[in-house]
């Protein structure tokens, strides 16, 4: 990269910050900063939803599954177009129900009504906890990307995967304190806007062409199954479906943006948005820009190929571009994912056991210093991963497995309880971090399966919850009741 380059990148960021710094002026309560004062339009919120959910880690560890395995890791964000959909057709009117009514802020809010206190207590910690997992993933991607095109050199005798660690969450932690829900939208749908022009306008013919002379050096240099959609294991999408789809039943980001929309249509068409970005234009760019990458970089890392595909084979000022979009793609979900958890533990914890009497302007100062810690947190959890994509998937079936069966139950079943629901979430969660973690081992046979530990975790799930919620039924559906009588078309 050229001076030109990080030019470029600085006045990027620079202008990033500038959109936190404008917002955080305008941002007078909990309701702005958490869902944006409930007047979003579809177009912003369907590119903040891929922004979010996408983001750069997923980017990145697209780009590592490109690299491994070619056009066939494409089906992992296929499961985002799946989840998308569903959650538009199945979930979004009985929360848009609730939120009319009620002005839902939060998800554990969702299960409040319809379980109580206790339940949605346990839900904000699993998904508080979650999240900053999540932000320690894109942390972690963003300082690869860093690493490998504008923070090369490291001081104080730092690696320069260390030395980006350090940056990208001070950069990052600042403008999430600063900005909130209305400036991580806004600024994702410009960089969103700027990465996908400039990947499929500029990248993809620069480096197909000029860097590697067309499809047949691909061909010449790629192992035939790179160029096969089938290039995976049945195990393997079994693994992806149950890990992906169902966090968009379940997302604090998600559910955030959910009650930012102005209405029920407006929701719908983002959901629809963002799942036609994510497949196929999204799942196609990542990978195929991973396998040019094993092409020109064949000794690297795989997660370290598309960062520097950017920085060694972009033309001047395209490469700054590109980079600043990367990471600011990374630094929007971060950001969201800090708000997420930050919403969880103050919102769904301190606010209703010790802040009754807060104004609003202490409400907000106490969430940005929590936003604060949250983002202290994930940066040492970062620093326990090397792949982006480890730790993703590993948060995504650790929230899943315990919140996915207590939540449809809620929108959808009469005899879901309360006592079902606690079950479902500490058991399903607590089988699949101690398989994740090795406290325990399945019989060979299952392990022979490949199955992901989340399959077991939602299983034990499934049964607790059905079965407590049959033995000790709750004596009022509240949440069910509300959705049968305020479901209506927008």
């Amino acid at each position: 990269m050229t001076v030109i380059d990080y030019v470029i990148f600085g006045v990027y960021l620079a202008g990033v910050l500038a959109m936190g710094i404008y917002h955080y002026r305008r941002n007078t309560n909990s309701e702005d900063y958490y869902v944006g004062g409930r007047s979003m339009g579809a177009r912003h919120i369907g590119l903040s939803i891929v922004a979010t959910d996408v983001g750069g880690g997923f980017s990145i560890g697209l780009g590592g599954l490109g690299f491994i395995m070619g056009l066939a890791g494409s089906w992992l964000l296929f499961t985002g177009l799946i989840g998308a959909w569903l959650a538009a057709v199945l979930v979004l009117p009985r929360v848009k129900a609730v939120d009319r009514r009620f002005g839902l802020m939060t998800y554990p809010d969702l299960l409040r009504h319809r379980y109580g206190e206790r339940v949605a207590l346990v839900a904000a910690v699993v998904s508080g906890v979650g999240y900053l997992g999540f932000t320690a993933g894109q942390i972690l991607a963003g300082a690869k990307l860093a690493s490998a095109t504008i923070l090369t050199v490291a001081p104080w005798g730092m690696s320069a995967l260390d030395f980006s660690l350090l940056v990208i969450a001070v950069v990052t932690v600042l403008y999430t304190v600063l900005g909130g829900l209305k400036a991580v939208i806004f600024t994702d749908t410009i960089q969103w806007s700027i990465l996908l022009v400039g990947l499929i306008v500029v990248a993809v013919p620069v480096v197909l062409w000029g860097e590697l002379g067309g499809i047949s050096e691909l061909r010449r240099t790629l192992p035939p199954a790179h160029f096969s959609l089938g290039n995976v294991s049945t195990v393997q999408l079994i693994n992806w479906g149950a890990t992906i789809i169902p966090i968009w039943l379940i997302g604090m980001t998600l559910y955030q943006r959910m009650y930012a929309c102005r209405d029920l249509a407006t929701a719908k068409r983002a959901w629809y948005l963002a799942g036609l970005l994510e497949w196929p234009v999204m799942a196609f760019l990542g990978v195929f820009l991973g396998m040019c990458a094993r092409v020109l970089f064949p000794a690297v890392e795989p997660e370290m190929g598309l960062p520097l595909l950017i920085s060694q084979s972009l033309p001047v000022g395209i490469a700054g571009l590109l980079a600043a979009a990367y990471f600011s793609a990374i630094m929007s979900t971060a950001d969201s994912c800090l708000m997420a958890a930050s919403g969880n533990f103050v919102g769904d914890i301190l606010k209703r056991r010790y802040g009754q009497g807060w104004r609003r302007q202490t409400t907000l100062r106490v969430s940005q210093g929590v936003t604060l810690l949250v983002g202290a947190g994930a940066v040492l959890l970062a620093g326990g991963f090397t792949r982006v994509l480890d730790i993703i998937l590993q948060v995504y079936a650790f929230m899943v497995s315990g919140l996915l069966a207590p939540t449809v139950g809620a929108l959808f079943w009469h005899q879901a309880s309360a006592a079902g629901a606690m079950a479902g979430l500490v058991g399903g969660g607590a089988v699949t971090l101690s398989l994740q973690a090795g406290l325990w081992t399945l019989p060979t046979a299952l392990q022979d399966s490949g199955l992901d530990p989340i399959i077991f975790g939602l299983a034990v799930s499934v049964i607790l919850f059905v079965g407590l919620s049959l033995a000790f039924p709750d004596q009022e559906n509240r949440l069910l009741k509300e959705v049968n009588n305020n479901v209506r078309p927008d």
